[in-house]
């Protein structure tokens, strides 16, 4: 209603008309208020729900991931075990079985986190779109769980691992990552995570190179101590993993399940 409107309402003095005007300008801002709401409330529903869904796919795949870091140290501490218990003379063992094992006990692994939503959620404010309480959490306690990479740089730095690559010589190391190294595996390939490191295998060294490797390892002065740390360090990452931060552990596989063919 314009206002030369209501001054020639004014002169009438047409009251009825006038309420009935303002009444329908009144109703039609509120209504207008009202959609604009109801608009951004669908708005930010969309959204949540989107960041929602990618939160929980990318949380199942740290999922396998955290599994997978679990079983592949636990056969890398398998094989250091093995490794040490020949080496101090305590359980006879082939030269070709010591390098194989030797060679195992110096790996670890490391991969890129997906965390690609937790981090544009944090950097925007907006992890309060997540609604679910427990999603959230686990997201943000798993994306700030120091263990995994530390386990990742111990195994990098270690101290064996460094003796190992420094006393045999590069063919022999090519040889031994090439058919006893890690094993592909698929994202989400729960099944193929036994086995992905700790595997029968042979060498295809010669036995004159394998004698000789065999031989550097076993007079290696400082390497059974090197490799007592190396078991220690990865025992205490395991229980960090399984036994401190089980919670996390627990809450991971609640929302892998159903999700992929998980063994829960």
């Amino acid at each position: 209603m314009t206002p030369l409107r209501v001054i020639e309402q004014f002169k009438r003095q047409q009251w009825g008309a006038i309420g009935v005007e303002l009444v329908i300008v009144v109703l039609g801002v509120f209504i207008g208020i009202q959609v604009s709401n109801w608009n951004e409330k669908l708005a930010t529903n969309r959204t949540a729900s989107v960041f929602t869904e990618q939160l929980r796919a990318d949380l199942r795949e740290e999922d396998w991931a955290y599994q997978l870091l679990i079983n592949y140290n636990r056969e890398v501490l398998a094989n250091a075990d093995r490794t040490v218990n020949a080496l101090e003379g305590k359980t006879p063992m082939t030269d070709e079985a010591l390098l194989v094992s030797a060679y195992r006990a110096t790996q670890y692994r490391q991969r890129v986190r997906r965390r690609s939503t937790y981090d544009e959620l944090i950097s925007t404010g907006t992890i309060g779109l997540i609604r679910d309480r427990s999603l959230r959490d686990t997201a943000m306690r798993i994306y700030n769980l120091a263990a995994i990479e530390h386990l990742a740089r111990e195994g990098m730095q270690s101290g064996y691992r460094e003796a190992f690559r420094m006393s045999l010589p590069n063919e022999v190391q090519r040889a031994l990552g090439k058919q006893c190294g890690d094993r592909f595996i698929r994202t989400g390939d729960y099944g193929s995570i036994k086995g992905s490191l700790d595997y029968a295998c042979t060498t295809g060294l010669s036995e004159r190179a394998i004698s000789e490797g065999a031989r550097a390892l076993r007079s290696h002065p400082d390497l059974v101590s090197l490799l007592r740390l190396r078991i220690a360090d990865i025992e205490t990452r395991l229980g960090d993993l399984t036994v401190a931060n089980r919670p996390i552990m627990e809450s991971l596989r609640a929302i892998a399940k159903c999700d992929w063919a998980v063994p829960c």
